[in-house]
Protein backbone atom coordinates (compact mmCIF):
# COMPACT_ATOMS: atom_id res chain seq x y z
CA UNK A 1 0.00 0.00 0.00
CA UNK A 2 1.29 3.25 -1.18
CA UNK A 3 1.84 5.92 1.68
CA UNK A 4 3.33 9.04 2.92
CA UNK A 5 3.26 9.74 6.58
CA UNK A 6 4.50 13.04 7.72
CA UNK A 7 5.71 13.56 11.48
CA UNK A 8 7.21 16.41 13.39
CA UNK A 9 4.18 19.08 13.52
CA UNK A 10 3.85 21.10 16.57
CA UNK A 11 4.02 24.26 18.51
CA UNK A 12 6.60 26.27 18.00
CA UNK A 13 7.38 29.81 19.34
CA UNK A 14 8.45 32.62 16.71
CA UNK A 15 12.12 31.94 15.97
CA UNK A 16 12.17 29.03 16.89
CA UNK A 17 12.79 25.41 14.56
CA UNK A 18 10.87 22.26 14.06
CA UNK A 19 11.94 19.24 11.62
CA UNK A 20 9.31 17.54 10.14
CA UNK A 21 9.75 14.01 8.66
CA UNK A 22 7.61 12.40 5.93
CA UNK A 23 7.89 8.55 5.54
CA UNK A 24 7.47 6.46 2.03
CA UNK A 25 6.15 3.12 2.06
CA UNK A 26 4.63 0.94 -0.62
CA UNK A 27 7.58 2.67 -3.55
CA UNK A 28 10.97 4.08 -3.77
CA UNK A 29 10.91 7.68 -3.17
CA UNK A 30 14.13 7.26 -5.64
CA UNK A 31 12.24 7.51 -8.94
CA UNK A 32 9.79 10.32 -7.71
CA UNK A 33 10.79 14.52 -7.47
CA UNK A 34 9.69 15.16 -3.48
CA UNK A 35 8.09 18.05 -2.31
CA UNK A 36 6.81 19.77 0.48
CA UNK A 37 3.48 21.88 0.68
CA UNK A 38 1.43 23.76 2.47
CA UNK A 39 -2.27 24.86 3.15
CA UNK A 40 -3.93 27.26 5.64
CA UNK A 41 -7.51 27.61 5.93
CA UNK A 42 -9.31 29.27 3.15
CA UNK A 43 -5.87 29.45 0.94
CA UNK A 44 -4.86 27.31 -1.84
CA UNK A 45 -1.84 24.88 -1.19
CA UNK A 46 1.79 26.30 -1.67
CA UNK A 47 4.59 24.91 -2.74
CA UNK A 48 7.26 25.15 0.18
CA UNK A 49 10.33 23.34 -1.27
CA UNK A 50 11.21 20.32 -3.84
CA UNK A 51 14.01 18.18 -4.50
CA UNK A 52 14.39 16.72 -7.78
CA UNK A 53 14.62 12.78 -8.44
CA UNK A 54 18.16 13.22 -9.96
CA UNK A 55 20.32 16.03 -10.26
CA UNK A 56 19.08 19.90 -10.65
CA UNK A 57 18.69 22.03 -7.36
CA UNK A 58 16.18 22.05 -4.80
CA UNK A 59 13.51 24.91 -5.28
CA UNK A 60 12.37 26.51 -2.19
CA UNK A 61 9.87 29.40 -1.96
CA UNK A 62 10.67 33.22 -1.83
CA UNK A 63 8.84 33.13 1.98
CA UNK A 64 11.38 30.24 3.12
CA UNK A 65 14.57 30.48 1.28
CA UNK A 66 17.32 30.86 4.20
CA UNK A 67 15.30 29.43 6.63
CA UNK A 68 14.36 26.16 5.82
CA UNK A 69 16.03 23.32 4.27
CA UNK A 70 14.89 19.97 2.38
CA UNK A 71 16.75 17.04 2.50
CA UNK A 72 15.69 13.49 0.58
CA UNK A 73 17.14 10.01 1.99
CA UNK A 74 16.63 7.64 -0.86
CA UNK A 75 18.26 5.13 1.40
CA UNK A 76 15.59 5.28 4.01
CA UNK A 77 12.88 6.56 1.87
CA UNK A 78 12.58 9.71 3.80
CA UNK A 79 12.50 13.41 3.13
CA UNK A 80 12.43 16.00 5.63
CA UNK A 81 12.33 19.90 6.02
CA UNK A 82 14.16 21.39 8.91
CA UNK A 83 12.72 24.91 9.72
CA UNK A 84 14.46 27.55 11.50
CA UNK A 85 13.91 31.31 12.86
CA UNK A 86 9.90 30.12 12.22
CA UNK A 87 7.50 33.12 11.87
CA UNK A 88 3.73 33.22 12.58
CA UNK A 89 3.31 33.08 8.44
CA UNK A 90 4.49 29.64 8.44
CA UNK A 91 1.83 28.72 10.35
CA UNK A 92 0.05 26.32 8.54
CA UNK A 93 -0.75 22.05 7.81
CA UNK A 94 2.46 20.88 6.16
CA UNK A 95 2.04 18.02 3.42
CA UNK A 96 4.43 15.67 1.97
CA UNK A 97 4.00 15.18 -2.29
CA UNK A 98 5.74 12.42 -4.40
CA UNK A 99 5.62 13.12 -8.01
CA UNK A 100 6.58 12.20 -11.66
CA UNK A 101 5.11 11.67 -15.13
CA UNK A 102 3.27 8.94 -13.98
CA UNK A 103 2.21 9.46 -10.40
CA UNK A 104 1.26 11.71 -7.65
CA UNK A 105 1.04 10.86 -4.01
CA UNK A 106 0.18 13.22 -1.05
CA UNK A 107 0.33 12.83 2.79
CA UNK A 108 -2.83 13.99 4.88
CA UNK A 109 -0.36 16.54 6.40
CA UNK A 110 1.43 17.40 10.28
CA UNK A 111 0.81 20.64 11.40
CA UNK A 112 2.44 23.75 12.26
CA UNK A 113 1.66 26.39 14.47
CA UNK A 114 3.60 29.11 15.61
CA UNK A 115 2.93 31.03 18.71
CA UNK A 116 3.82 32.90 21.36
Amino acid sequence: QVQLVESGGGLVQPGGSLRLSCAASGFSISRYDMSWYRQTPGMERELVATVPRVGGSTVYADSVKGRFTIFRDNAKNTVDLQMNSLKPEDAARYYCNARNVFMDYWGTGTLVTVSS
